[in-house]
């Protein structure tokens, strides 16, 4: 039986969007903002090797999904509860979506890196809470 060659890619796609949505649904609060830095991390990484490449379809297309899971990160954020922390988060993911539009407007991935590793950063700690 002959496979397109977008078979493959296709079955590992929807294979890899069942394992995340198990993920999503067996995790905790802290478990949930843990895996939205790791898809973070992965379309930021994704996002600057496409523009490092040329490619900006696919940088747009990862600058997108970068962008609505700084959203979500910060939409998460309990002020009332998190005080200075939640601010200090508060301001992280603004300039995290200041250098991901700045990448965006010139096409220049080190706007990516550099947003990618203050995210890491956060993301380390956060790792070692839980």
């Amino acid at each position: 039986m002959y496979q397109s060659p977008g078979f493959a890619g296709a079955a590992s796609r929807r294979y890899a969007a069942v394992h995340a949505g198990s993920r999503v649904e067996s995790a905790t609060p802290h478990g949930l903002i843990k895996i939205l830095f790791e898809e973070l991390l992965l379309a930021m990484d994704a996002c600057a090797a496409a523009l490092e490449h040329g490619d900006r379809t696919r940088a747009n297309d990862k600058h997108l999904r970068a962008l609505s899971i700084v959203h979500a990160l910060d939409s998460s954020l309990d002020f009332e509860r998190g005080g200075d922390i939640a601010v200090s988060l508060a301001v992280v993911y603004r300039e995290t979506r200041k250098l991901m539009l700045a990448a965006h407007q010139d096409g220049n991935s080190a706007h990516v890196r550099r947003a990618h590793a203050i995210v890491a950063e956060i993301a380390t700690a956060w790792n070692q809470i839980g």
